[in-house]
Formats: structure tokens, C-alpha cells, sequence
């Protein structure tokens, strides 16, 4: 776990901002509002994280200098969990000793699932912009948990249908990285093209994150034939396996999800990412708050905003928004909120279901083109 000390100046140099220590310095008064901002904040995917961090402070910053919500300033106190479970306990720890009333994150499944025992204990509403596995919601076990991104089903029954219906395809792989998130997505997806009767999956197996190559279950995918793969996981090991399948010369149809619809992905694997589609959020960069979001966060970080940035945004609204249509920090008050009152955010005029699922929010389809990701219409 980082210290917060660490985290700070560790922020600080990769946004760049002169605002950043004046929002996370010693100048509030003791009776702020306190907002965590758990999530990937280094390592390989901090591509998740930083966006989050960037789009609280946007959005803080925003309502800091109308004064506030209640009469009170809010604080962010960031905590890097390397989206790895392991460490999610410890932030969550951290935070929660902190004295946070609410926290944005965390950004992977299976991070967030480590830590949302001890934030339901603590009586802390958690909301992620891009934890997208079902049971986080679906299971009933952790009514402190909202969304502002669609579930894994939902991306998993859009890639099978995707498959089916626009590619017309038989013979199909799917794959996993043996994570929450990753493994969750490849069993929906596994289910629907049992259930469809118009595929069979020739192959699916798990591939350990991390590895230096993915040799043997790339001979595997050639030896079964298939026509294309889905793959439930991130963008580092999703690379890997499209750059060496097309230096072999395979051109197998590459579906994934919106861990590797992330511009990250395009520049490592550079002109093997073309043609590669992945599932993302919906497209809404025509909604004025969207723009409005979109050039602030390039006025001021100089920079176009990564993946899940317009979800924490969203999401960072509708927390804010909870508390002040609520009255106060109080927990139950702020889960009443959520689940009645709509706030106009980036993604659209959003709400949430009673599992804590936005209502509102959905996937589209995505193709690499030109070196960029493209929604399909």
C-alpha cells in the first residue's frame, strides 16, 4: 500500500497540475467532505486509474469554487491499489480510516470485490466506473456498491451476438486471464454461444497474466481452427496475443471487451491492433456535458482523457449529487438518493436500480481503424 504522502506527489508529477496540492494540501477546515479515489494509480494499468483521479478532480474542483455542497469544501483522498486484491484491503483500510463518506473506484473487478466487505461493513457507498462483473451487483451481498457502467452479461451478450449475427461465425475460441473480471466475461460468453445453437467454442482455457508469451494456446487456437477469439481480460496480455498471431500470419477475428478497448492497447501493439474490436462504453461525445468534460480535462492537463474517464466522471456526479439532494454524509440517506433522484452526467440523465446497476448506460461495439477505435454503427 502507498502511503498518502507518496500518492500525492506521485499524482501530482504525472497530472502535472499546479491545483493538485491546493485539493489535496493541509488548506481545508476540518469539516470537509471526503471522497476516496481508489483504483490502478501505477503499474500497467494505471491507464484505468489515473482517469479517475483526473475526472474527480475536475468535477471537485468544479463545485469547490461554487462553495461547496452543504457549506462544505470537498477533499479527494487518493489510494493506489494496483488493481490487485491483495492491496485493495489495505487501501480500503486506509481510506476507511481516513474518515471517507463516500469512495470512487475501485477499477477492477476483482479489487473491488476484495474490498467491498470491509467499505459495507464501514457503512461507505462504493461506485466504480468500470467494474463490470455481474455478481458485484447481481448477488445481493454488497448493497453499498453502485456502478456507472453496464455488467459483463450485458458486454458479453453484445460480443456473442456481434459474432453470430454481423460476422456470421461457426468456430470460436474464448479465453480468459483466470481473473473476477476476465474469466467472468469468458463464462457469459462461453453460456450464450452454448445457448445460441449457431457456434461451437472449439477452445477455452485461462492464460496466466503476465506471462512472456502465449506460444502454446496461440498453437492451440490454430490447431482447433478458429475463426476468432474472445478474450475477457486487459490490454497487456491482449497484446501480446494479437501481435503473435499476426506475426504468424494468422488473421483470426480478435473480440474483446473494455479492458483492452484502451488507446494503450493500440500503442503497444502498433499496427497489429488494427482491425482488433472490443466492446466500450456508448459513445456520447455529442452530449454538451461530455464536451464540457472533454475540454476541461484537455485545458487542463493538456492531454486527451483515457479509458473509464467520462464514467468517473458520471460517477463523481452522482455522488456529489446524492449528497446534497440528501442533506448530509449519512449512509442510508445517500443510498435513498441514488436509487431515486437522476442527475444529467457525460454518459446521460442517469440513475440506479435497486442492485446499485445504472440506469441509463450500455455498451457499444468497437473496430480498430486507422490506428483508432471506432464505434460501429
Amino acid at each position: 500500500m502507498k502511503k498518502s504522502g507518496w500518492s500525492v506527489l506521485l499524482i501530482a508529477t504525472i497530472v502535472g497540475s499546479s491545483t493538485v496540492f491546493g485539493m489535496f494540501g493541509t488548506g481545508f477546515a476540518e469539516d470537509t467532505i471526503k471522497i476516496g479515489v481508489a483504483g490502478a494509480h501505477s503499474g500497467d494499468l494505471a491507464s484505468y486509474g489515473i482517469p479517475s483521479i483526473r475526472a474527480a478532480e475536475l468535477v471537485v474542483k468544479s463545485i469547490n469554487e461554487k462553495g461547496g455542497i452543504l457549506g462544505r469544501k470537498i477533499e479527494i483522498l487518493p489510494e493506489d491499489d494496483v488493481c490487485k486484491p491483495e492491496i485493495a484491503t489495505n487501501t480500503a483500510t486506509k481510506l476507511i480510516s481516513e474518515g471517507v463518506h463516500v469512495v470512487l473506484g475501485h477499477i477492477c473487478s476483482g479489487a473491488t470485490k476484495a474490498a467491498l466487505g470491509l467499505y459495507k461493513d464501514a457503512k461507505i457507498v462504493v461506485m466504480s466506473p468500470s467494474a463490470t462483473n455481474p455478481a458485484l451487483t447481481q448477488s445481493g451481498d454488497y448493497p453499498n456498491f453502485y456502478r456507472t457502467i453496464a455488467s459483463d452479461d450485458a458486454q458479453a451478450r453484445l460480443e456473442v451476438d456481434f459474432a453470430l449475427n454481423a460476422l456470421k461465425l461457426k468456430n470460436i475460441a474464448v479465453l480468459h486471464d483466470k481473473g473476477d473480471y476476465g474469466k467472468g466475461l469468458a463464462e457469459y460468453a462461453k453460456k450464450f454461444l452454448g445457448e445460441s445453437g449457431k457456434a461451437s467454442v472449439v477452445l477455452y482455457e485461462g492464460i496466466t497474466p503476465g506471462a512472456v508469451d502465449y506460444s502454446a494456446v496461440i498453437q492451440k487456437i490454430r490447431r482447433v481452427k478458429a475463426e476468432a477469439v474472445i478474450f475477457g481480460g486487459y490490454h497487456p496480455e491482449a497484446s501480446k496475443i494479437v501481435m503473435s498471431m499476426r506475426k504468424k500470419r494468422m488473421d483470426t477475428i480478435f473480440i474483446s471487451d473494455d479492458g483492452v478497448k484502451d488507446d494503450t492497447f493500440i500503442k503497444v501493439a502498433k499496427k497489429y491492433a488494427e482491425g482488433v474490436y472490443a466492446t466500450g462504453p456508448r459513445d456520447t461525445s455529442k452530449n454538451p456535458l461530455t464536451i464540457a468534460a472533454t475540454k476541461a480535462h484537455k485545458d487542463t492537463y493538456n492531454s486527451d482523457f483515457g479509458a473509464f474517464f467520462l464514467n468517473a466522471y458520471a460517477a463523481v456526479m452522482a455522488l456529489t449529487n446524492a449528497i446534497e439532494k440528501a442533506g448530509s454524509t449519512d449512509y442510508d440517506a445517500i443510498s435513498k438518493a441514488l436509487k431515486t433522484e437522476y442527475v444529467e452526467t457525460p454518459l446521460g440523465k442517469i440513475s440506479f436500480d435497486k442492485r446499485g446497476d445504472a440506469i441509463g448506460v450500455g455498451f457499444s461495439m468497437y473496430q480498430v481503424k486507422d490506428g483508432v477505435y471506432t464505434e460501429l454503427k
